[in-house]
């Protein structure tokens, strides 16, 4: 697809996901994300022909009138969304697949001074919530979602979830809507509403000497306990 081509759908794209759009006049005020990813189709395109200079002076503009910081040797594939988009970063050798949304202030970083791939691969279709850090040489799989200032340093399986600092994988529990990131499985909260329980059955048990309760309600925190770890599995 040509440049032009690429630009004209990141347009389209705006239309497609923001339900907020009422005017095309916005487009021009309103989405930072819009003219960052316009400006970077530019500096990519330059910094790709060995244009490098002029490349990194685009990103600079880019990032002076957006506050969206892309450095111009990273991909990024069709259709991508850019939402809010102040204080997006995107290293030098991130690779951002077809259909992938972004929030504002997430970091697509490196953990590496070396050369070579330092930075993300964002692989079709993820979400990637606000305040993220997306750390390394890693993978975010096929139609995965990273939480809202989750830090993630390790692999996220296709269609999983990952939550947390450090982020931790769940299976996905949303089926394919695309933007329903708010839910998510809070693993901290999961885990030390067990914990509170078992202990609550134990006192009672140690107070009242009442056997066969404790194993009823025993049962029933195994079964709690092996649904948290098969939530962990993926």
């Amino acid at each position: 697809m040509g440049l032009f081509a690429l630009i004209k759908e990141d347009f389209q794209t705006v239309k497609q996901c923001d339900p907020a759009l009422r005017s095309r006049f916005e487009l021009l005020f309103n989405y930072p994300g819009l003219w960052a990813l316009f400006f970077h189709r530019f500096a990519h395109l330059l910094f790709g022909k060995g244009f490098r200079l002029m490349g990194r002076f685009i990103s600079g503009l880019s990032r002076l009138l957006t506050g969206v910081d892309i450095h111009p040797g990273a991909q990024i594939g069709r259709r991508v969304f850019i939402d809010h988009a102040t204080g997006v970063v995107i290293g030098e050798t991130a690779i951002v697949g077809n259909d992938v949304l972004i929030y504002q202030q997430v970091t697509l970083g490196g953990v590496s001074l070396s050369h070579g791939k330092r930075h993300p691969t964002i692989e079709d279709g993820a979400v990637i919530g606000a305040g993220a850090k997306v750390l390394g040489n890693i993978t975010i799989g096929r139609e995965a979602k990273v939480g809202a200032n989750s830090v993630v340093v390790n692999d996220v399986d296709a269609e999983c979830t990952a939550v947390g600092v450090p982020a931790h994988m769940t299976k996905r529990i949303d089926g394919k809507v695309p933007l329903s990131h708010n839910i998510m499985p809070d693993i901290n909260k999961e885990l030390f509403e067990y914990l509170i329980k078992r202990i609550a059955v134990l006192e009672h048990t140690i107070q009242s000497g009442d056997m066969e309760t404790m194993k009823k309600e025993d049962h029933e925190l195994e079964e709690i306990y092996k649904a948290f770890l098969r939530s962990m599995e993926a």
